[in-house]
């Protein structure tokens, strides 16, 4: 199984955001997350099409785009024009799930499947055929300086087992209160692409994603 870093660029610091994603790059990040809230799904409200087609030519990490909105089959083929190179959607944002789905295989990117802590890790077992990626939320989509959910290890554990019955090769990803001090605990529940903001923006981010680079390779 490959383990990868994906710093969230939603802390980075966009005065220099070409230096740092470049920092992460450097130093073994192979994708970046790119959050886009629209007010809606989630309270906040981010960013969309028009910076990731500015940041694309800057980079060569595997481009994670995390939508956080309402109804996302309507964006897809904008955020593959704009260089996304897999999108995930939110099983609670979605009125035909399987459609939206395979929208994004049809525009040639990798699907992913995120779940919000109230929703059970069972609700995704129906689509595991037909995405690439399961993202487990382990805060609240959409507010800032939420500490991790325990209870979110319990899910991580369930969507590898559904996984691993049905042989399938799964990338489990997590974001939300993510830091060195407890990574380890979600790649021991079965993860393996974490998303961490401040964790690596917050400071040195060539320093903190080697940091996370030397425990996921640990790993592999």
């Amino acid at each position: 199984m490959n383990y990868m870093l994906a710093p969230s660029i939603l802390a980075a610091d966009f005065t220099n955001l070409g230096e740092e994603m470049k920092k992460t790059e450097d130093n073994g990040a192979s994708w970046l997350h790119f959050d886009v809230m629209d007010g809606m799904f989630v309270p906040s409200i981010s960013f969309g099409m028009p910076v990731l087609k500015s940041i694309r030519k800057a980079t060569g990490q595997f481009m994670d785009a995390h939508l956080m909105v309402q109804d996302p089959v309507r964006y897809i083929e904008a955020f593959r024009d704009a260089g996304a190179d897999g999108v995930t959607v939110h099983l609670e944002a979605c009125p035909d799930v399987g459609a939206a789905l395979e929208k994004i295989h049809a525009c040639g990117m990798k699907a992913g499947l995120s779940i919000c802590p109230e929703t059970a890790a069972s609700e995704v077992e129906a689509y595991l055929d037909q995405v690439e990626l399961v993202l487990v939320m382990c805060v609240h989509p959409g507010f800032g300086g939420q500490k991790f959910i325990p209870e979110s290890l319990e899910k991580i554990r369930a969507v590898r087992d559904m996984a691993v019955k049905r042989g399938k090769e799964l990338n489990i990803q997590v974001d939300g209160g993510i830091y060195l001090t407890n990574v380890r605990e979600v790649l021991d529940a079965g993860a393996n692409v974490i998303v961490a903001g401040s964790a690596v923006f917050g400071g040195d981010p060539a320093e903190n994603t080697k940091k996370f680079m030397e425990i996921l390779r640990s790993y592999e």
